[in-house]
């Protein structure tokens, strides 16, 4: 009885700590069913965001609350635009929407925000023709980034040429993708458009410059910091699988 005693105080002390200063009421689910786990994962969530209060101490706590709760987000960003319906809690609800991979729901908020006054609003055309590529719905998206387009320099970012050849491939205009796949490979940060450039290239079945492509690749990763190398070796997967298709 004394050792299950001592086992649970880490957890009441946590829970007596997460109930005085308003934390979500999951952690004491978790302090509960986990004992001696639960209150390390709450050490270093939350007290230690607490009491450093500094940029990465806060980033900790967010990606564990990301990690205990993903779609914490998006009930804040659909409760802020249930009580307040502009144009930025839209926008907030549609990213929200976006990073948990719930694309119809992201589109069908973009697709509120371009219109009226924000029809010509470079982020709202960007974030529409993304949830429309996405939904494999590229001519639209192509109207959308020719808009863009239209506005100047805002088309012209490596973002969008990166849209440009994703779109450009799903409508099977080769010749236009890999010429845009080209203008933004080597000026995207991180590893996506090489990643993505590399998967087009093995679906059009040109392999050896897929291989070089894949070789460049592995090349770039090894360079990047190790806590962001997870993130990065997605894009490496993705060209690797569609290479193993070929």
């Amino acid at each position: 009885m004394l050792l299950l005693i001592l086992t649970y105080l880490p957890s009441l002390a946590c829970g007596i700590h997460a109930v005085r200063s308003g934390q979500q009421m999951y952690w004491l689910w978790i302090l509960v069913i986990a004992p001696v786990l639960g209150p390390l994962i709450y050490f270093f969530a939350v007290l230690v965001p607490e009491f450093a209060g500094g940029r990465t101490a806060r980033g900790v706590s967010r990606a564990a609350q990301q990690a205990l709760d993903p779609e914490r987000e998006l009930r804040a960003a659909r409760q802020a635009l249930d009580d307040t319906p502009t144009i930025g809690n839209r926008m907030r609800f549609a990213q929200a929407a976006e990073r948990l991979g719930r694309w119809p729901e992201a589109e069908a908020q973009w697709a509120q925000c371009i219109e009226g006054p924000w029809a010509e609003d470079p982020a709202v055309l960007m974030g529409h023709a993304r949830s429309l590529m996405e939904l494999s719905r590229f001519d639209e998206a192509l109207k959308r980034l020719e808009q863009l387009k239209a506005l100047g320099r805002e088309g012209e970012t490596p973002q969008a040429q990166l849209a440009f050849a994703r779109t450009y491939e799903g409508l099977g205009r080769n010749a236009e993708a890999d010429a845009a796949y080209r203008a933004c490979v080597d000026r995207v940060p991180g590893l996506e458009a090489g990643g993505r450039y590399v998967a087009y290239l093995a679906k059009v079945g040109r392999k050896t410059d897929a291989e070089l492509g894949l070789a460049e690749i592995d090349r770039r990763l090894q360079k990047i910091a190790p806590p962001l190398r997870g993130e990065a070796r997605q894009w490496r997967d993705l060209a690797a699988s569609a290479m193993a298709r070929m």
